[in-house]
């Protein structure tokens, strides 16, 4: 064994640097601790081995977050996409969404070069095998090597290398994303420490050759020409106008006859993968089979990057043998003549059960541990930077002897996604949805930096520079709301033949511009031309009005719901209440409550299985403060 050093000792360690250990790392160093990044390979740092592309439906939302709490995922992909584009345009602010084609290889360096010049961070290439545990206390982590690095706080990323295993057809072999070399020891080790691991399978598509796809047979979708961000930071003079498209072609008949002839040949349908695949983002045969009706699949062409040639064929994953996959692609309109650079796979990887979490990542079991991303159940590079942002988060301030930080599922979309996790669990790889989240008109993509700025700068994640226009911009919404309050639309003659031109009824008497704006078709620019009176110059300024204006109704509804949520969240359950000395309760009450071992009676009422009675019971006997009669 290598003998330990002092130059070996950190404050916190980060296993795996994937779009979870990126953020978990930075956010570390950035709160002043001295913080080391181990991963198998310095190649695969921010890599995207399956979709390029970042955001879309919930998870936009959350990469939004990620920055406006001080990460790094919404910068660095606005500075490598190819193409932006708002998703879900002519539906409402809650289900918009923010999504970007990255340019992969691009995206990996620039998020390198980042944590090679962040100060308190070291990258190193290296592969844990062991976590260094006493009395139940994570102290550091050894490697293949027999090097020992010491921390006061451990989080482990490993995405999906956790005793990995690649299947194409009727090969499988030992490895972790895209050909990387797998961890196999460390899952070992954690079962040894008392851990519960499962496996779960998740797959990519095969990548093809550009130059031999006919794109007059596909349908082009191309990116936005208003400027879009996802870091609040970025400016709209440098939204890229010379965009990349994306095109969407389908699968028919002939391709979906080609996979039922073959499905014997499928490790997913002869038994060899034993881990449960994503219900929302299924392999192209598990959608052929379980949709049997439907005559075709959406399939959308992706480009990787600019400087490649290499397309992603998305909604296209799949483990049929090579040459299945190739006469596959064939028959998909615009890929008769597609030249196969890479085939699709899937793999099998480890995960551990999230119900053995608390809210801030941390393991119930082994103190000190965090883990986040893939490992923890879910699906994602947004799901993976969420929650790798808490965990880092987490890990600094436990280093530094302060108290943890969690986010509420009325605060943001990686609160959902957390509390889903440690208080439900998961039976299949977790993909964050708008449905999840009940308080989703308020949880929008657009307010992320109202709802969660505070936090970053409290962190120190937020510079004093960028928490000054934050705060600007929070005056600037203050004064529009006061002047769509004061000012007065008048049923002049411009205004009447407005309102006819949109197919609104016409004003009886004048009314202040707030009620106006509640007019479905009504636009803030539009009150300023009739009005001659200014709201603001800025674009996000009027789009904050104009969501709170229209739906003060539904917000107002949410806003109460939070309100009793509060009320439930305040009454905390004692860490060492002995449930089986409640009686009344139902045997599988009980026994949710012994392994999740809920905070409060509003995490109890969130629990699957558990019904009104067992709550009422459980409320009962912590505010008769019965449980301080129970010894320990």
């Amino acid at each position: 064994m290598i003998k330990s050093y002092d130059s070996n000792a950190y404050d916190v360690i980060v296993v795996g640097a994937g779009h979870a250990g990126c953020e978990a790392a930075l956010a570390s160093a950035r709160m002043g601790q001295k913080t080391l990044l181990l991963t198998i390979s310095l190649d695969m740092v921010a890599f995207m081995p399956c979709n390029p592309s970042v955001g879309g439906p919930a998870k936009g939302t959350v990469v939004r977050e990620v920055d406006a709490l001080g990460g790094q995922m919404g910068k660095n992909i606005d500075a490598t996409y190819i193409q932006m584009r708002m998703l879900n345009t002519g539906k409402g602010p809650a289900v918009q969404a923010l999504r970007a084609q990255a340019d992969k290889w691009q995206y990996h360096e620039q998020m390198k070069r980042v944590i090679e010049e962040t100060p308190n961070l070291t990258l190193r290439q290296a592969t844990v095998d062991e976590l260094l545990v006493e009395d139940g206390v994570c102290q550091g982590v050894v490697t293949n090597t027999g090097a020992r690095y010491h921390a006061k706080s451990v989080v482990l990323t490993t995405g999906t290398s956790a005793r990995g295993r690649i299947y194409i057809g009727e090969l499988n072999y030992s490895s972790g994303p895209n050909n990387t070399i797998p961890a196999i020891k460390l899952s070992e080790n954690l079962e040894k420490l008392g851990f519960k691991l499962r496996r779960f399978k998740t797959g990519t598509p095969p990548r093809v050759n550009s130059n031999t796809i006919d794109y007059s047979k596909t349908e082009e979708e191309p990116g936005d020409q208003v400027p879009r961000h996802f870091s609040y930071e970025s400016r709209d003079e440098d939204y890229l106008k010379d965009q990349v498209s994306c095109w969407m072609t389908y699968t028919n008949r002939y391709t979906h006859k080609i996979i039922n002839d073959n499905l014997t040949r499928s490790p997913m349908f002869t038994g060899e993968i034993k881990g449960v695949g994503p219900r929302y983002c299924p392999s192209i045969e598990t959608k052929v089979v379980r949709f049997a009706d439907k005559p075709r699949h959406q399939i959308f062409l992706e480009p990787e990057g600019k400087n490649t040639e290499e397309v992603y064929v998305g909604d296209f994953s799949t483990s049929m043998p090579e040459e299945v996959q190739l006469e596959m692609l064939h028959t998909v309109a615009g890929l008769e003549d597609a030249e196969m650079m890479r085939p699709g796979y899937a793999i099998e990887y480890d995960v551990i059960d999230p119900w053995q979490l608390k809210h801030t990542l941390e393991t119930k079991n082994i103190k000190n541990l965090f883990t986040a991303g893939q490992m923890n159940g879910t699906s994602g590079y947004e799901e993976a930077a969420g929650q790798g942002l808490i965990a880092g988060i987490n890990a600094a301030l436990r280093a530094s002897g302060q108290s943890g930080f969690t986010l509420g599922r009325d605060e943001a979309y990686i609160g959902v996604l957390i509390d889903d996790l440690v208080t439900k669990g998961t039976e299949e790889p977790y993909r964050l949805l708008t449905s999840r989240a009940e308080y989703r008109l308020i949880l929008r993509h657009d307010n992320a930096d109202l709802r969660l700025t505070d936090y970053g700068y409290q962190l120190g994640l937020i510079s004093e520079e960028r928490y000054s226009k934050f705060l600007a911009k929070k005056e600037q919404i203050i004064q529009a709301e006061h002047a769509v309050k004061s000012i007065t639309v008048h049923p002049n003659e411009e205004v009447q033949n407005y309102l006819a031109s949109i197919g609104e009824e016409k004003l009886k008497a004048g009314v202040k511009a707030d009620v106006f704006l509640r007019r479905p078709k009504v636009k803030i620019d539009d009150i300023e031309k009739l009005t001659h009176e200014h709201i603001s110059n800025e674009r996000y300024v009027k789009e904050q009005i104009e969501i709170n204006v229209k739906y003060e109704g539904y917000i107002k509804k949410e806003q109460q719901q939070i309100n009793r949520l509060h009320r439930q969240e305040a009454k905390k359950i004692p860490v060492d209440i002995d449930y089986q000395a409640i009686e009344g309760l139902a045997t599988e009450a009980r026994e949710k409550f012994e392994k999740i071992r809920p905070e409060t009676l509003a995490q109890a009422e969130r629990i699957s299985g558990v019904n009104p009675a067992d709550l009422a019971i459980l409320s009962v006997y912590v505010q008769n403060g019965r449980y301080s009669k129970i010894k320990n």
